[in-house]
């Protein structure tokens, strides 16, 4: 498997809940059961009781470890080892994975990569190369080396095994906290988001998609109806910085993601400022753009709605939050 994406011009097939299903039982030894925590609105300064996932207390740091290691389980991987190009978190996975599973890792990063996200991928034995300044070329680069030595290529969120994986998260959250309304993802690439929107498809729980103003990938191409290059910037452009949504979770999203809404460097800043006051979350600000949307009221829940928010990743100082 050393890329399973469709070509450009084929339409991939839907992520299914029987697919998540077998990624759940595949990765279980290797991952967390993170915990939910239910808030009262109040708490955080949102409507409702909230009920939030703490993905940050997954293994690597953030969701991220659920695709990469059903991708490499998977992969056939051999001595050349597995590639992988990342803003940071999905490095980090692919790191740690390939580390359990006794296998070499070839990590690209890009120049904005947080220091901490860069450190986590050393200590967990991949060999690092920064370069370039968007996480784009980084991947660029990172193609150009798979193809001179043959590794395997876990794709950050544009895999089916990687979407699989990330919606092993959507289908613990339903187990654990039923009856949920609304699930609120934020959004980078698209592989978690994907993934979840696929676990929630036709179920009656809908998905909102949250991004940073300065990373509108799935705001810009929901509105031009099809992928397309958007901006790159802003607090979170380590985690959620993708130049182009996924065009394996886009036909996805198109479906099932009922709405899809910006909110700014400062809500998510305070988002990240909240979580630590009222619950000593501390999440990255990719990690707290989900909960940004509703303490900002760039989205509102309906009257009775049950809102379930993904905490999504905690890869950063933990002075940059508490001080």
């Amino acid at each position: 498997m050393v890329d399973s994406r469709p070509p450009p011009g084929h339409a991939a097939p839907m992520t299914t809940r029987p697919a998540i299903e077998a990624a759940a039982a595949r990765i279980a030894p290797h991952i967390r059961r993170t915990p939910v925590l239910v808030l009262p609105g109040t708490a955080l300064g949102a409507p409702g009781e909230l009920v939030l996932k703490l993905e940050q207390l997954q293994v690597s740091g953030s969701f991220k470890a659920r695709g990469a290691f059903n991708a490499l389980l998977q992969s056939g991987a051999g001595m050349a080892g597995v590639i992988a190009a990342s803003g940071g978190n999905h490095g980090a996975a692919v790191a740690h994975a390939a580390g359990a599973l006794g296998i070499r890792a070839e990590i690209y990063v890009p120049a904005i990569s947080a220091p901490s996200k860069v450190v986590r991928i050393r200590e967990a034995g991949a060999v690092v190369v920064q370069g370039g300044d968007t996480y784009a070329e980084a991947f660029a680069a990172s193609e150009s080396r798979r193809a001179e030595t043959g590794a395997v290529s876990i794709h950050a969120y544009d895999q089916p095994e990687v979407l699989a994986g990330q919606g092993t998260v959507a289908r613990e959250f339903e187990a654990d906290s039923p009856g949920l309304t609304h699930v609120l993802v934020a959004v980078g690439g698209g592989g978690l988001i994907g993934g979840v929107a696929s676990w929630f498809a036709g179920s009656g729980t809908q998905v909102v998609a949250v991004e940073p103003e300065g990373c509108p990938t799935l705001f810009s191409a929901l509105k031009a109806g099809a992928p397309v290059d958007a901006p790159v910037g802003g607090v979170a452009a380590d985690s959620l910085g993708a130049r182009r949504v996924g065009s394996l979770m886009f036909e996805v999203a198109r479906e099932v993601v009922r709405d899809s809404v910006l909110v700014t460097d400062d809500a998510i800043r305070e988002a990240q400022r909240r979580l630590w006051s009222a619950c000593r979350v501390v999440a990255e600000p990719g990690g707290a753009t989900a909960l940004a949307a509703l303490i900002s009221g760039a989205w509102v829940p309906p009257d009775g709605a049950r809102v379930g928010v993904l905490v999504c990743g905690g890869n950063c100082d933990p002075g940059s939050v508490t001080a």
